[in-house]
């Protein structure tokens, strides 16, 4: 069995590493250690938590504890595609070259420019950094990069997702041509092959697993849920979230939970919070001293549940995660791979939950296809409240009440019937309709007689008027009772 002290590494690096508790190196580490010693370009595609950060931090450390730094000139430079990656890097290499007289720069988003061009200005044996925050510094004149002599790509195939690759590629032309590079990622896309047939010169490649497999000590378990309505998934998705909380239990130490939206990360945290769990949300869009304390404590156990997007899934060393969950199936099938590689490290078994839909059918296809194999189906462990009333009913209350409102009110109110036209009995006097009477000269003048106006103006005051014409009500006026009664006088 191969053990670190057969891989020609510097003395004091041994006993960084013995000090650290670690005594065999994993198998990427074993196939690149050596040819990085030698000078050669290294391509290691390892899936995530096999140990690449070890695998080019302890070389690079014993290649450069001879020589000294000079001011705004690092010795080497370590590329990662995010902020919590390059801080990770840092601390393994605070960790393995103690004893030596090694410095280093971490450049990342988030923090003062003014205190990094401090450190840059001194000198700096390695530098760490994202790459847009390294571009910031060579174009504001504080940095060259002429005098790189090894040069680290770590995560590249997120680099590609993170569309930093033309930022890579103008990386590398600031470099020299002779420096050494070593190229490290989990999946191998076309583009990031197209990069080391460019820039990597006769590489060694070491290629340790299957290509885009996950680990067989992580449980992977579908859950599979139809919502009652679309808008109603992201709801129902929480409340199985928590039902396998309680269910767990115990067993559950701690738990990542993967979002592929900022906002939806910020909302399911809240959720947790609100229904009593310890629950802190981290992704881009958060200060830099947030996203640090946020990780220090779900490192050292004080936080349980940490909601995050895909800034967190990529190369973070946490070795005690018990579950990860994707509260959202990764629309990019090799983001899957590195969210559930978030537990299963360092030789432990973990469980990866994964909460999908109907409409995720074809990203499911996708990672299935990716990994070689079906994810094995669960039994969900909710089950939504039936809705009142029977099904049927339901679906068809809205279009009844809106296409039936003109028939209802019909209903209230019993249309008139007319009855057809009947012949009266023999026995039965009928009256003849009355015939207008021919209008008197004395009206033709606005109404208004040339004699006896006030009985026959309005009809006030009149003592016998005759009969109620029927139908007309009660209060008639006295014009139409006289035309009435001429035609009376005259019959």
């Amino acid at each position: 069995m191969t053990s670190f002290t057969d891989l020609n590494l510097d003395s004091k690096v041994l006993k960084a590493i013995e000090a650290a508790g670690y005594t065999t190196p994993t198998p990427i580490q074993k196939g690149a250690i050596p040819p990085a010693l030698q000078g050669r370009d290294v391509l290691g595609i390892a899936q995530t938590g096999t140990g690449k950060t070890a695998s080019f931090t302890l070389p690079m450390i014993t290649m450069l504890s001879k020589g000294r730094a000079r001011a705004r000139m690092p010795r080497s430079l370590v590329l990662a595609p995010t902020r919590e990656l390059a801080a990770q890097v840092a601390e393994n290499f605070d960790t393995y070259a103690k004893g030596s007289r090694l410095t280093k720069a971490l450049l990342i988003g988030g923090v003062s420019f003014k205190e990094q061009d401090q450190l840059i200005d001194r000198g700096v044996d390695v530098l760490i950094a994202t790459p847009g925050r390294l571009i910031d510094h060579f174009e504001r004149g504080k940095l060259l990069l002429t005098g790189v002599q090894i040069m680290v790509v770590d995560e590249a195939d997120r680099m590609l997702d993170m569309g930093f690759i033309p930022d890579i590629e103008r990386i590398f032309e600031m470099t020299p041509f002779t420096r050494q590079t070593l190229f490290f990622s989990a999946t191998m896309a076309p583009e990031i092959e197209r990069i080391t047939n460019k820039f990597l010169s006769n590489p060694e490649r070491i290629e340790v697993e299957r290509q885009n497999s996950t680990s067989d000590a992580i449980e992977q378990i579908l859950i599979e849920h139809t919502p009652r309505r679309r808008d109603m998934a992201a709801k129902d998705k929480r409340e199985i979230l928590r039902t396998i909380i309680e269910r767990d239990g115990a067993a559950l130490r701690n738990a990542i939970i993967f979002c592929n939206r900022k906002t939806e990360v910020d909302v399911v945290a809240k959720s947790l919070r609100k229904h009593g769990y310890d629950a802190e949300p981290i992704h881009g869009d958060l200060d830099q001293s947030q996203r640090t304390r946020t990780l220090d404590g779900f490192r050292d156990g004080t936080l349980r549940f940490l909601v995050a997007s895909d800034v967190a899934a990529r190369g973070l060393d946490i070795p005690n995660v018990s579950h990860v969950f994707n509260f959202d199936v990764p629309s990019h099938a090799e983001d899957y791979v590195h969210r559930i590689g978030r537990t299963g490290r360092a030789g432990k078994t973990g469980i990866a939950y994964t909460l999908s839909t109907p409409s995720d059918s074809k990203y499911l296809d996708a990672i299935q296809h990716l990994v070689g194999s079906e994810i094995p189906r669960g039994e969900n462990p909710w089950s939504a409240p039936a809705p009142r009333g029977k099904p049927d009913e339901i679906e068809e209350e809205a279009p009844k009440r809106t296409a039936s409102r003109s028939r209802s009110r019909k209903k209230d109110k019993p249309e008139a019937v007319v009855e057809p036209a009947q012949e009266a009995p023999a026995d039965v006097a009928v009256a003849e309709e009355p015939v207008a009477a021919p209008r008197d000269n004395r009206w033709d003048r606005g109404g208004r007689a040339d004699e006896d106006r006030g009985p026959r103006r309005g009809g006030r005051g009149r003592q016998d008027s005759g009969p109620k014409v029927v139908g007309l009500g009660d209060h008639v006026p006295g014009f139409i009772e006289m035309s009435f009664e001429e035609r009376r006088a005259e019959g």
